[in-house]
């Protein structure tokens, strides 16, 4: 799960996104989507700029943007009631390239929760094989108040704008900041829902609409991917439709139990244990990057400069919009080593700080700064809450978040209060709280569910994915050892490919519950990166970064 859609803003955990309480509690009553019946999918060529993005982001792996349809279908705000008022779901398709009737349709959900799904579709198809592209259509979907889907909320674009208040160490002063700002956010929401929609964006409305894009399909049976924060909605789906499930893939998955805050505790020590590698794999290049030869050098260095640009906010102007980069702005993108190892990313983080060092501000603002006017789309965000503070009720009690966060922050201090503050509207979110899907908990519960999942995956961590996989009994986990990578299908590793592709194309999963596939190992700095040319680094610009590691 991220928060990559405000990363660069608000600390960030959504399409890959965390937090939770640890009770358990009873599934609501089976889903009542069963009782609506959508109209059939009616698909239409996608608006000119919805295609373009198509082009620009994925055509470099097949020529998605050529092929790709919309469709809009129109289920209940309310699926208690039926005829009552309606939205909007927008979904795209990306069809098959073979000859004859496809295969199926793979339903997609990237994450999030709040995460865009209609430009994920078109994603997982270019990614795909050749053999899978012949097989399947993708089916990707904006869940509901997301992206293209009516209505998409937002709150207060303005609340993004950097540089922001710094998130602090659980001192009196941020504490007081952030819990008026999380206030004012949340009220913020409560004003802009003018439709009643916050009521109903829980997981299990959003399980609902899943089976109505079934029935929309015209499917007897459903087939998904889901990734990150996906695994739970697809995990819940198979609790609340059983019988409707045929192909499932979980890929870097949610505990079930820690939905949602304990998950965001679980999240911080995690990604601090990422980011102090991280910080080793840079002292390992230090001839590359000059910021010190072991990781506590590396590890002073960053907090040094995060409690400098507290006083100190660098700024730079690109194109007429200026940018800034305060603690908090650099915490959030920098975040995104966390998630993934790649050399784009991490050297382009890693040149990014040596820039500060050498005093080029413009390239250490255009990699890790945000705009200081203008505002940002905050629709990922709000629905990211939206979802999280009503599946569960959230402790209400600010002693009890102050005493956990303080806890984790005294040995994982990288995003701890950050991600406390990215949670922080739940404590006075507009909207009445549910009771969570009791994962796995059905008599027909489908046996032949396959998940993936890194060892090290900061996101979800590996002890929640062998929770949910002994809850999904006949379930089988393919495991990458000692990776730290957040979803780990299409991410580079043949062996875990080849088992997405057998399980889609053949119905054929492994032998044994667990197995396990190496990890792929560290990445390179490229071979011409040299402390001469560090400075020529400004066009790493975080957005490309950031689009390499979402999911």
């Amino acid at each position: 799960m991220k928060r990559t859609v405000v990363v660069a803003a608000v600390a960030g955990l959504g399409l890959t996104g965390l937090a939770a309480t640890s009770a358990q509690a009873a599934s609501p009553s089976a889903g009542t989507a069963g009782g609506f019946n959508p109209a059939a999918a009616q698909w239409h060529a996608c608006p000119a700029d919805f295609v373009q993005t198509v082009h620009d982001y994925y055509d470099a792996l097949y020529p998605v943007s050529k092929i790709v349809q919309c469709a809009e279908l129109s289920v209940p705000m309310d699926y208690s009631k039926p005829n009552g008022k309606k939205i909007t779901i927008q979904l795209t398709k990306t069809p098959h390239t073979g000859s004859g009737p496809a295969k199926g349709d793979i339903v997609v959900n990237p994450g999030g929760p709040g995460g865009g799904g209609a430009l994920f579709g078109p994603r997982v198809f270019a990614q795909n094989s050749a053999p899978m592209r012949e097989a399947y259509n993708v089916i990707g979907f904006d869940p509901r108040g997301v992206g293209m889907s009516v209505p998409a909320l937002t709150c207060d674009p303005n609340y993004t704008n950097a540089p922001r208040p710094d998130y602090g160490t659980g001192d009196r002063k941020s504490v007081s900041t952030w819990l008026k700002l999380s206030k004012g956010y949340a009220e913020a929401c409560g004003k802009a829902d003018t439709t009643g929609l916050l009521n109903h964006v829980k997981t299990i409305d959003s399980v609902n609409d899943m089976e109505s894009i079934r029935k929309a399909l015209g499917n007897d049976k459903l087939d998904y991917y889901g990734a990150s924060y996906g695994t739970y909605l697809g995990s819940a789906y198979a609790t609340v439709y059983p019988k409707r499930v045929d192909k499932m893939v979980l890929d870097g998955n949610v505990g079930p139990s820690d939905v949602w805050y304990d998950a965001n505790l679980n999240q911080d020590v995690a990604f601090d244990k990422n980011i102090e590698y991280y910080f080793g794999w840079i002292a390992k290049y230090d001839s590359v990057y000059h910021l010190g030869s072991t990781q506590r050098q590396v590890h002073d260095f960053f907090y040094g400069l995060r409690n400098k640009l507290k006083s100190n906010p660098a700024y730079a102007t690109f194109d007429g919009q200026e940018y800034a980069v305060g603690p908090d702005e650099l915490t959030d993108v920098l975040l995104n080593a966390g998630y993934r190892r790649s050399q784009a990313i991490w050297h382009g983080y890693a040149a990014g700080l040596a820039a500060y060092k050498t005093g080029d501000t413009s390239t250490f603002v255009g990699t890790f700064g945000s705009p200081t006017s203008g505002g940002a789309d905050d629709n990922g965000y709000v629905m990211y809450a939206a979802t999280e503070c009503t599946d569960v009720q959230w402790p209400l009690s600010w002693k009890k978040w102050q005493r956990d966060n303080d806890r984790v922050n005294r040995k994982h201090p990288f995003m701890t209060w950050s991600n406390a503050w990215f949670n922080a509207p739940c404590l006075f979110w507009p909207a009445k709280a549910g009771k969570p899907v009791n994962i796995g908990h059905t008599r027909d519960l489908p046996n032949n569910i396959l998940m993936f999942q890194s060892t090290a995956d900061a996101a979800t961590p590996y002890a929640g994915a062998l929770e949910l996989h002994r809850r999904l009994k006949g379930s089988r986990l393919v495991v990458q050892d000692g990776d730290r990578t957040h979803c780990i299908v299409h991410r580079g590793s043949a062996q875990v490919d080849a088992y997405f592709d057998a399980y889609f194309l053949r119905g054929e999963r492994p032998a044994a519950r667990t197995v396990h596939v190496p990890q792929l190992g560290d990445p390179k700095p490229p071979s011409t990166a040299t402390a001469r040319t560090l400075s020529g680094t400004g066009s790493l610009k975080a957005a490309q970064l950031k689009s390499d590691v979402i999911r």
